[in-house]
């Protein structure tokens, strides 16, 4: 296949998840996503525009978005609520007498005349999850606006997710990873942080049909039960597996993928000094060489930014079959190929 025989077949929507998209149309962008690694430079999206915004820090996203833009022939504009435009609100007949002078209604709606694809990146608040788990602010510019709505990383990563597939296929030099042995570990970080990578890299790796363990320090540490289930049902539907354990070594024998996440646990969800002692008993969790030597040979990867000795040592992360470098460019390649393809739904 080349550049000019891939056809769209992609349908009117946006890109909030994975779990919204079928599989033939995500493994579709990652092929893309690999033509264009090699052919970077391409007039797909020659007259649109895309506007970038961040309601939180980025370094990856934020540069891998506006480069990628800028490669397609398309124009990138970068907003920042709170900082550079105005401070935001989003609720539903909210009254809004705080800091907050627009609304995502008329937001979402006035970029939507202006850009061809508007992307979110909005991370929970730390306070409460059943609230953060509505994933209000990408919600409310996908119900507002009238183009496409990429999510840049809110309650779940789903373009760090196609990163991470196109990585894995490109080590193990196939498309085809049934039957790999995925483990999916939290690692130890003096912070909480936020659940979404790992919600993520639960729902791709087993929408890839892989044997995945979510390798946690106690029940605690488990995800939303929404992505747990998302989890056991793709593992069904692709005859994989998914299963839960808290055995380091027997998690880490024999395993094929080890990617490494931090996450904050959820029955303590904005009571985090409650947690903290708990969590800083399993600092032990950091891959390590030793760990690594019981697996197959594992590729390891990490989502980054990665506390260097603390998430993982620096043996593991600067290792031959250590992926971070390839994933963290591959979101270049990926999300070239999401707007190119969600670009043509709207004129």
């Amino acid at each position: 296949m080349t550049l000019t025989e891939v056809k769209n077949t992609v349908q009117p929507k946006h890109f909030l998840t994975t779990q919204d998209w079928a599989w033939d149309e995500l493994s579709g962008l990652v092929d893309h996503a690999m033509l264009l690694k090699g052919q970077p430079i391409q007039p797909l999206l020659q007259g649109k525009s895309i506007a970038l915004v961040f309601f939180n820090p980025s370094l990856r996203t934020r540069a891998s978005f506006d480069i990628g833009a800028n490669q397609l022939g398309a124009h990138a504009v970068v907003l920042e609520p709170g900082s550079g435009s105005w401070e935001m609100a989003f609720g539903d007949g909210e009254v809004m007498d705080g800091s907050a002078e627009e609304h995502a209604k008329e937001a979402a709606r006035v970029l939507s005349r202006y850009c061809d694809i508007i992307a979110v990146r909005a991370f929970p608040k730390f306070a409460d999850w059943s609230i953060d788990r509505q994933d209000r602010v990408l919600n409310a510019f996908a119900q507002h606006a009238t183009v496409p709505v990429i999510n840049m990383e809110t309650i779940t990563h789903p373009c760090q997710e196609l990163a991470h597939l196109m990585a894995l296929r490109e080590h193990f030099g196939t498309s085809d990873l049934r039957g790999k042995k995925y483990v999916l570990t939290w690692t130890y970080h003096p912070k909480p942080l936020n659940t979404a990578v790992a919600n993520s890299a639960a729902m791709i790796a087993t929408r890839a049909g892989m044997d995945v363990t979510l390798l946690c320090p106690n029940e605690q540490y488990l995800l939303d039960e929404r992505y747990m289930n998302h989890a056991d049902q793709n593992a069904k539907d692709t005859g994989g597996s998914f299963s839960v354990s808290h055995d380091i070594d027997a998690s880490y024998t024999d395993a094929d993928v080890v990617y490494a996440k931090s996450w904050g646990a959820i029955p303590y969800f904005g009571n985090w000094e409650q947690e903290k002692p708990i969590r800083d008993q399993y600092r032990h969790f950091i891959v390590d060489e030793q760990k690594m030597s019981l697996t197959n040979n594992a590729a390891f990867s990490h989502c980054l930014p990665a506390r260097r000795n603390v998430k993982a040592t620096d043996a593991v992360m600067d290792a031959p079959n250590s992926l971070i470098i390839e994933e963290a460019e591959n979101r270049l390649h990926v999300q070239k190929a999401l707007m190119a393809a969600i670009s043509t739904t709207h004129t």
